[in-house]
């Protein structure tokens, strides 16, 4: 019988072991990516605190089209950048969720760092 790995559960698992080594400070605070199969999400958050600084998803009113393509997650890391910003937040440690660095993920970093956040 062949069996089938959860993948949100290797995902889970990934996610864990990223997060065990790095975390956001008052100085460099975390940009965590969610992925889901029709929307994405990012946040900064300083884990000193346990608050989150800002924030963007394409479910958002303000959001126009389809959430889950890669055109999408570049509008999103442009404006979780530009909402950074305009905190002061210019450097951030990439958290990506346990998702593999493809695709969206990688979109919406380079949103991101378009719009003037480094990592």
């Amino acid at each position: 019988m062949v069996t089938r790995k959860d993948s949100n559960k290797e995902r889970q698992k990934r996610h864990r072991r990223v997060r065990g080594k790095l975390s956001g400070t008052a100085a460099r605070p975390r940009l965590c990516v969610f992925r889901s199969l029709q929307h994405i999400y990012a946040q900064i958050i300083d884990d000193d605190r346990g608050a989150t600084l800002a924030a963007a998803s394409s479910v958002e009113k303000e959001f126009e089209g389809y959430g889950g393509n890669i055109e999408a997650a570049k509008k999103i890391g442009s404006l979780i950048a530009a909402r950074g910003r305009e905190l002061g937040i210019t450097e951030v440690v990439f958290d990506r969720g346990g998702n593999i660095y493809h695709g969206r993920v990688q979109a919406l970093a380079e949103g991101a760092r378009e719009g003037g956040l480094q990592f």
